[in-house]
């Protein structure tokens, strides 16, 4: 687990150091100059027929962009429109160029015209388009106005979702900067990336037969190779000289690329798995597959070029009222959201402020080395954040407060997250494995942790339940964790799945049912583990397990609750402090014909006339090396320890390899200290040997083995 966390830390110092390349960028907006000198061209909005008054929508659209054009040809670093909304016409878009920045005043705003497409983009950043700033205003969609009966073609879901403030797909190096996108119909902003098929191969596309150390074709018959070489000369590939092969039917999930130059010469050979990105050689023009297998009688496989967009950073900006997120993030590496507000996204799902999800498991775009921090989510229909694929992403002093819904979702295809110091204000969390939670803090919601490599190092929760449903044993850890409960509200930590580790978890208050309980298989360890004040009416349900230098004490006001150990496996306490109520609330209670319980070096505090112990069934019981005091009996009848009960007596035994050695029990009254007296009928003989009862009797079965027992 250390190593992985290594990893979330370099990942997370890697993004922190990429926002050193926009210096000054959180500061006032540049002021505009009409020389190339001075860096922003202001627009002569006349000149290129822009209007600022809603209107006009083709021709502001065109005079904008030409009016970018023009300035970047001049050598202005960016263009500067003034204050005023500019209609943005529906059937096309304003297109960003490379090496500029774009600005506008807080009350300019960018309103998409009223349309029927399924997608749309107001302002986009295409392949190739790089060190690039958005710089304020509004981006507006017309999620009011749309026309949402309409299909861009006859084979699209028709769900509308793709309309898009500031849509980025293979660009980089770019800043998105005060800027607040709304009312769209899909999001606010999407960062994604572009392909191209090169070429698919089909079943005839393949021969039997490998190559050999040179390239050349050789006879085996355990593999197969392309029958024609792959033309690696697409415009794409030249650029960015790399390629990946994908959605593969019938063949292996790793491949050999053999490359070769124009004259057909060999060059190298790469192994790589399917998805993997593989570099192209320089010089290489063609390459040739070959897999470890007999046949590809309905072998397929596709090769792609793949760009997603790179160093980006969202600061400073808001977005809201959106049908279905804030920022997508379908395709990036190196992104940070950091400083922003995302809120009401509702309309279509997954209605999330930020969603991490490339469909790369669907043929999509890889995401990687993702940052998000300090921003706040609030009213947003089903997640504030979603990591949905993808590897390698921070979550950092976010204050998550969409009330009743998912504050954070780390979803299965998602690898490698670091989640710390986030408040997690009414919202879940939900995280199935490869992720670090550090110093968060949640109230008034619950979670769900799945793992394996899930760990939760730090976390403060007020009147919210931590839960985890393990599925693979100590795939998940808990340590340092402090729960309190007001008001009796639902709250505690709750164990279920496989067995877990919990070291130094505090609970306190007590709550509406149950503070701790669940029914994880046995295994479980629990160091320093305290439910202080738990309900003295419904009592603990414990998970079995090893409990080390634990404290379970039972709130005042009832009688019924009791500490009770009921699953099958292995109960084990060691230097355990157990503390009743006044009301006899809150004792040990074994049952279970398969339950292994062991009790040493503890300390019982009964403070009323209740026992320390009752065991109804189990396959073995060892009390040993304990103390218990009972200050506060009332009832000579009570049993401390006490083996099966009086209405069980004439009932066939069901407790089994009972020791009871080595313990001192302190009484007020002539109380029974030990009592085996109704363990039923064939009981076999207990070893009930060296206690000490102080002002205690004992009673015990005529076949125990008794002895060293002091009577004070």
């Amino acid at each position: 687990m250390k190593g992985l966390l290594s990893k979330f830390m370099v990942s997370a110092a890697i993004l922190l150091a990429a926002q050193t390349v926009y210096p000054g960028l959180s500061g006032p907006l540049a002021k505009a100059d009409s020389s190339p000198a001075g860096g922003l061209y202001a627009a002569d909005l006349a000149k290129w027929s822009i209007y600022n008054n809603g209107s006009h929508a083709p021709e502001t659209t065109k005079g904008i962009n030409e009016a970018l054009a023009w300035a970047h040809g001049q050598g202005y670093k960016g263009l500067a429109l003034p204050s005023g909304t500019y209609l943005i016409d529906k059937d096309s878009r304003i297109n960003m160029v490379s090496d500029m920045t774009f600005q506008l005043p807080a009350d300019a705003v960018l309103q998409k015209e009223t349309n029927g497409r399924e997608r749309y983009e107001l302002m986009y950043l295409g392949y190739g388009v790089q060190n690039v700033t958005l710089q304020g205003g509004v981006y507006k969609g017309d999620r009011d106005t749309h026309d949402y009966t309409k299909k861009d073609n006859p084979y699209t879901a028709g769900t509308h979702e793709s309309g898009f403030g500031i849509a980025l797909e293979g660009a980089s190096n770019v800043v998105i900067d005060g800027v607040k996108t709304v009312n769209f119909t899909g999001d606010g902003i999407i960062v994604g990336g572009v392909g191209q098929l090169i070429k698919d191969v089909y079943p005839d596309g393949f021969v039997s037969g490998g190559l050999d150390a040179q390239g050349r074709p050789v006879k085996n018959a355990a593999k197969i190779r392309t029958r024609d070489p792959i033309p690696l000369t697409n415009d794409m590939l030249k650029q960015e000289r790399k390629f990946e092969i994908s959605n593969t039917v019938n063949l292996p999930g790793w491949f050999e690329a053999n490359f070769y130059n124009k004259e057909g010469k060999w060059l190298k050979k790469v192994t790589a798995k399917i998805r993997d990105s593989v570099a192209i050689p320089d010089g290489a023009v063609s390459v040739h597959l070959v897999f470890t297998q007999a046949s590809a009688p309905k072998g397929y496989l596709e090769l792609w070029s793949r760009v997603v967009s790179e160093n980006v950073v969202i600061q400073n900006s808001e977005s809201a009222n959106n049908r279905r997120q804030g920022v997508t993030v379908g395709g990036a590496d190196r992104v940070r959201i950091t400083n922003s507000v995302f809120h009401d996204m509702k309309g279509t799902a997954p209605q999330s402020g930020i969603d991490v999800e490339g469909g790369y498991g669907e043929n999509g775009y890889l995401n990687t080395n993702i940052l998000i921090d300090n921003n706040e989510f609030y009213n947003n229909a089903s997640y504030d954040v979603i990591l949905y694929d993808g590897r390698q992403a921070t979550v950092s002093g976010n204050h998550f407060a969409s009330k009743g819904v998912i504050g954070l979702a780390v979803a299965p295809p998602f690898q490698t997250a670091a989640v710390q110091g986030n408040h997690f204000d009414g919202t879940r969390i939900l995280a199935y494995h490869d992720a670090v939670f550090t110093d968060n803090r949640l109230n008034d919601s619950y979670t769900y942790f799945e793992g394996p490599n899930i760990a939760i190092d730090g976390m403060e929760v007020v009147n919210g339940q931590l839960s985890v449903s393990a599925k693979t044993a100590f795939g998940v850890s808990v340590k340092n964790v402090d729960i309190r409960i007001t008001d009796k509200k639902d709250g505690g930590l709750f164990v279920n799945g496989q067995p877990i580790q919990v070291t130094n978890a505090t609970i306190t208050g007590e709550p509406k049912l149950r503070s701790f309980g669940g029914s994880a298989a046995a295994g479980s360890v629990f160091t320093n583990l305290k439910v202080l004040g738990y309900s003295g009416v419904y009592g603990l349900s414990l998970p079995p397990g090893k409990y080390v230098d634990s404290r379970f004490e039972a709130a005042e006001g009832g009688s019924f609750g009791t500490l009770s150990a009921a699953l099958p496996g292995a109960y084990t306490f060691e230097r355990t402090t157990f503390v009743t109520n006044s009301l006899s609330g809150g004792y040990l209670y074994a049952d279970n014909k398969d339950l292994a319980l062991s009790v040493s070096d503890s300390t019982f505090e009964v403070r009323g006339s209740s026992p320390a112990v009752s065991v109804q069934s189990a396959k073995s019981v060892r009390l040993e090396g304990n103390a218990v005091n009972a200050a506060g009996l009332v009832n000579k009848n009570t049993e401390l320890f006490k083996i099966n009960d009086y209405f069980k007596r004439t009932e066939p035994c069901d407790v089994f390899n009972v020791v009871i050695s080595g313990n001192t029990l302190t009484g007020n009254l002539a109380a029974v200290g030990i009592s085996t007296q109704y363990a039923g009928v064939n009981a076999p003989p207990y070893r009930v040997e060296n206690n000490v009862l102080v002002k205690l009797t004992k009673a015990l079965k005529t076949n125990d083995i008794a002895g060293g027992n002091v009577l004070r």
